[in-house]
Protein backbone atom coordinates (compact mmCIF):
# COMPACT_ATOMS: atom_id res chain seq x y z
CA UNK A 1 0.00 0.00 0.00
CA UNK A 2 0.81 3.50 -0.96
CA UNK A 3 -1.71 5.41 -1.03
CA UNK A 4 -1.49 9.01 1.57
CA UNK A 5 -3.29 10.69 4.06
CA UNK A 6 -3.36 14.66 3.94
CA UNK A 7 -4.08 16.72 6.90
CA UNK A 8 -5.23 20.17 5.62
CA UNK A 9 -4.64 23.34 7.23
CA UNK A 10 -8.02 25.42 6.12
CA UNK A 11 -9.01 29.14 6.36
CA UNK A 12 -9.56 29.96 9.87
CA UNK A 13 -11.91 33.35 8.90
CA UNK A 14 -10.87 34.69 5.69
CA UNK A 15 -11.72 31.91 2.88
CA UNK A 16 -8.61 33.52 0.33
CA UNK A 17 -6.03 32.38 3.05
CA UNK A 18 -6.32 29.18 2.03
CA UNK A 19 -3.04 27.81 -0.38
CA UNK A 20 -2.17 26.76 -3.91
CA UNK A 21 -1.41 23.29 -3.11
CA UNK A 22 -4.29 22.98 -0.56
CA UNK A 23 -6.59 23.79 -3.16
CA UNK A 24 -4.75 21.35 -5.59
CA UNK A 25 -4.63 18.62 -2.90
CA UNK A 26 -8.47 18.21 -1.64
CA UNK A 27 -9.53 18.63 -5.40
CA UNK A 28 -7.42 15.81 -6.25
CA UNK A 29 -8.24 12.65 -3.09
CA UNK A 30 -10.85 10.75 -3.42
CA UNK A 31 -12.89 11.94 -0.19
CA UNK A 32 -12.43 14.86 2.26
CA UNK A 33 -12.99 14.03 6.10
CA UNK A 34 -14.90 17.15 7.70
CA UNK A 35 -15.59 18.60 11.24
CA UNK A 36 -18.91 20.14 9.83
CA UNK A 37 -19.72 19.54 6.18
CA UNK A 38 -21.90 22.42 5.80
CA UNK A 39 -18.66 24.22 6.35
CA UNK A 40 -16.50 22.81 4.77
CA UNK A 41 -19.28 23.16 1.39
CA UNK A 42 -18.65 26.71 1.77
CA UNK A 43 -14.76 26.70 1.07
CA UNK A 44 -15.00 23.60 -1.76
CA UNK A 45 -17.76 26.03 -3.97
CA UNK A 46 -15.14 28.92 -3.58
CA UNK A 47 -12.81 26.94 -4.83
CA UNK A 48 -15.07 24.53 -7.28
CA UNK A 49 -13.84 21.73 -5.69
CA UNK A 50 -16.29 18.99 -5.86
CA UNK A 51 -15.35 15.88 -4.38
CA UNK A 52 -17.23 13.87 -1.77
CA UNK A 53 -17.27 14.69 1.65
CA UNK A 54 -17.74 12.96 5.54
CA UNK A 55 -18.22 14.21 8.66
CA UNK A 56 -15.54 13.41 11.54
CA UNK A 57 -15.61 14.65 14.68
CA UNK A 58 -15.13 14.69 18.54
CA UNK A 59 -18.77 12.82 18.54
CA UNK A 60 -18.31 10.31 15.48
CA UNK A 61 -18.57 7.02 16.99
CA UNK A 62 -15.59 3.78 16.58
CA UNK A 63 -18.16 2.74 13.62
CA UNK A 64 -16.96 5.76 11.21
CA UNK A 65 -13.19 5.29 12.53
CA UNK A 66 -13.65 1.52 11.06
CA UNK A 67 -15.05 2.68 8.20
CA UNK A 68 -12.80 5.24 7.26
CA UNK A 69 -9.79 2.78 7.96
CA UNK A 70 -11.68 0.38 5.57
CA UNK A 71 -11.39 2.67 3.01
CA UNK A 72 -7.73 3.66 3.43
CA UNK A 73 -7.10 -0.02 3.81
CA UNK A 74 -9.48 0.09 0.23
CA UNK A 75 -6.44 2.19 -1.22
CA UNK A 76 -8.46 5.27 -1.01
CA UNK A 77 -6.83 8.73 -0.48
CA UNK A 78 -8.24 10.96 1.73
CA UNK A 79 -7.93 14.26 3.35
CA UNK A 80 -8.73 15.83 6.66
CA UNK A 81 -9.83 19.48 7.14
CA UNK A 82 -11.42 21.10 10.07
CA UNK A 83 -14.17 23.76 10.74
CA UNK A 84 -11.22 26.16 10.52
CA UNK A 85 -7.10 26.00 10.85
CA UNK A 86 -4.95 23.19 11.26
CA UNK A 87 -6.35 19.98 11.52
CA UNK A 88 -5.64 17.68 15.30
CA UNK A 89 -4.45 20.83 16.93
CA UNK A 90 -7.19 21.28 19.58
CA UNK A 91 -9.27 19.04 17.57
CA UNK A 92 -10.17 15.73 17.48
CA UNK A 93 -8.92 14.62 14.28
CA UNK A 94 -5.07 13.36 16.17
CA UNK A 95 -7.36 10.45 17.91
CA UNK A 96 -8.14 9.75 14.24
CA UNK A 97 -4.34 9.94 12.83
CA UNK A 98 -3.14 8.16 16.12
CA UNK A 99 -5.29 4.93 14.93
CA UNK A 100 -4.26 5.22 11.25
CA UNK A 101 -0.70 5.09 12.51
CA UNK A 102 -1.64 2.08 14.37
CA UNK A 103 -3.49 0.48 11.83
CA UNK A 104 -1.22 1.20 9.02
CA UNK A 105 2.41 1.43 9.37
CA UNK A 106 3.56 2.04 5.81
CA UNK A 107 1.01 4.77 4.91
CA UNK A 108 2.25 8.68 4.34
CA UNK A 109 0.73 10.91 6.25
CA UNK A 110 1.37 14.50 5.09
CA UNK A 111 1.01 17.76 6.70
CA UNK A 112 -0.50 19.88 3.99
CA UNK A 113 0.42 23.62 5.95
CA UNK A 114 -2.22 26.36 6.75
CA UNK A 115 -3.34 29.08 8.63
CA UNK A 116 -3.67 28.54 12.78
CA UNK A 117 -5.18 30.73 14.85
CA UNK A 118 -2.34 30.50 17.91
CA UNK A 119 0.26 31.87 15.24
CA UNK A 120 -1.81 34.61 13.81
CA UNK A 121 -2.31 36.08 17.20
CA UNK A 122 1.23 35.55 18.28
CA UNK A 123 2.34 37.21 15.47
CA UNK A 124 0.85 40.51 15.65
CA UNK A 125 0.38 40.49 19.93
CA UNK A 126 3.92 42.28 20.56
CA UNK A 127 4.80 40.00 22.90
CA UNK A 128 8.01 37.30 23.12
CA UNK A 129 6.97 34.27 20.95
CA UNK A 130 10.62 32.99 20.84
CA UNK A 131 8.85 30.13 23.57
CA UNK A 132 5.15 30.15 24.29
CA UNK A 133 3.08 27.54 26.10
CA UNK A 134 -0.32 26.88 23.89
CA UNK A 135 -3.20 25.31 26.31
CA UNK A 136 -5.83 24.68 23.73
CA UNK A 137 -9.16 25.82 25.50
CA UNK A 138 -9.09 25.57 29.29
CA UNK A 139 -11.46 23.28 31.10
CA UNK A 140 -15.06 24.62 31.85
CA UNK A 141 -14.16 23.38 35.83
CA UNK A 142 -12.10 20.85 37.24
CA UNK A 143 -8.13 22.41 37.06
CA UNK A 144 -9.28 25.72 35.61
CA UNK A 145 -7.74 27.19 38.76
CA UNK A 146 -4.86 25.45 39.11
CA UNK A 147 -4.17 26.26 35.58
CA UNK A 148 -4.02 30.15 35.70
CA UNK A 149 -2.09 29.51 39.27
CA UNK A 150 0.53 27.85 36.78
CA UNK A 151 -0.09 30.83 34.13
CA UNK A 152 1.10 32.94 37.19
CA UNK A 153 3.85 31.11 37.87
CA UNK A 154 5.22 30.88 33.86
CA UNK A 155 7.86 33.39 32.51
CA UNK A 156 7.06 31.95 28.44
CA UNK A 157 4.06 33.40 26.67
CA UNK A 158 0.41 31.60 27.29
CA UNK A 159 -1.82 31.23 24.31
CA UNK A 160 -4.90 29.43 24.80
CA UNK A 161 -8.67 29.69 23.34
CA UNK A 162 -11.73 31.02 25.03
CA UNK A 163 -15.64 31.35 24.16
CA UNK A 164 -17.73 34.44 24.32
CA UNK A 165 -19.55 32.82 27.16
CA UNK A 166 -16.68 32.23 29.46
CA UNK A 167 -14.22 35.29 28.10
CA UNK A 168 -15.49 37.82 30.54
CA UNK A 169 -15.30 34.89 33.72
CA UNK A 170 -11.40 34.15 32.30
CA UNK A 171 -10.60 38.12 32.83
CA UNK A 172 -11.85 37.75 36.08
CA UNK A 173 -9.22 34.73 37.17
CA UNK A 174 -6.60 36.84 35.19
CA UNK A 175 -7.18 39.89 37.22
CA UNK A 176 -6.87 37.74 39.91
CA UNK A 177 -3.90 36.01 38.90
CA UNK A 178 -2.09 37.93 36.69
CA UNK A 179 -3.26 41.54 37.55
CA UNK A 180 -0.43 43.27 36.51
CA UNK A 181 0.88 41.06 32.96
CA UNK A 182 -0.23 42.20 29.82
CA UNK A 183 -2.59 40.53 27.99
CA UNK A 184 -3.57 40.02 24.57
CA UNK A 185 -6.91 39.03 23.07
CA UNK A 186 -7.58 38.58 19.03
CA UNK A 187 -11.68 38.21 18.36
CA UNK A 188 -12.38 37.11 15.20
CA UNK A 189 -9.38 36.63 13.71
CA UNK A 190 -8.80 37.36 10.02
CA UNK A 191 -13.12 37.72 9.55
CA UNK A 192 -14.54 40.88 9.06
CA UNK A 193 -14.96 42.39 12.55
CA UNK A 194 -11.35 41.08 13.60
CA UNK A 195 -10.47 43.08 16.58
CA UNK A 196 -7.21 43.13 18.75
CA UNK A 197 -7.12 44.52 22.45
CA UNK A 198 -4.32 44.62 24.90
CA UNK A 199 -3.82 45.75 28.06
CA UNK A 200 -4.17 44.61 31.64
CA UNK A 201 -6.77 42.07 32.66
CA UNK A 202 -9.06 44.75 34.32
CA UNK A 203 -8.43 47.09 31.60
CA UNK A 204 -9.57 44.25 28.91
CA UNK A 205 -12.71 43.11 31.09
CA UNK A 206 -13.97 47.11 31.79
CA UNK A 207 -13.71 47.38 27.62
CA UNK A 208 -16.15 44.07 27.31
CA UNK A 209 -18.59 44.71 29.94
CA UNK A 210 -18.92 48.51 28.54
CA UNK A 211 -19.19 46.96 24.51
CA UNK A 212 -21.23 44.34 25.54
CA UNK A 213 -21.71 43.54 21.40
CA UNK A 214 -17.99 42.91 21.33
CA UNK A 215 -18.55 39.64 23.51
CA UNK A 216 -19.07 37.30 20.72
CA UNK A 217 -17.27 35.12 18.24
CA UNK A 218 -13.84 33.06 18.86
CA UNK A 219 -10.87 34.58 20.91
CA UNK A 220 -7.24 33.95 21.73
CA UNK A 221 -6.03 34.82 24.77
CA UNK A 222 -2.24 36.01 25.14
CA UNK A 223 -0.50 36.73 28.38
CA UNK A 224 2.77 38.03 28.92
CA UNK A 225 5.03 35.67 31.01
CA UNK A 226 6.12 37.05 34.43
Amino acid sequence: MNNKFYVVGTPIGNLEDITYRAVRILSGVDLILCEDTRVTINLLNKYGIQKPTMSYHSQSKISKIDKILEMIDEGKTLALVSDAGTPTISDPGSMLVSKIRENFSDIEIVAIPGPSAVISALSISGLPASEFTFLGFLPHKKGRETLFKEIANTERTIVFYESPHRILKTLDSLEKYVSERKVVIGRELTKVFEQIISGKPEEIKKYFEENKDKVRGEFVVLVSGK
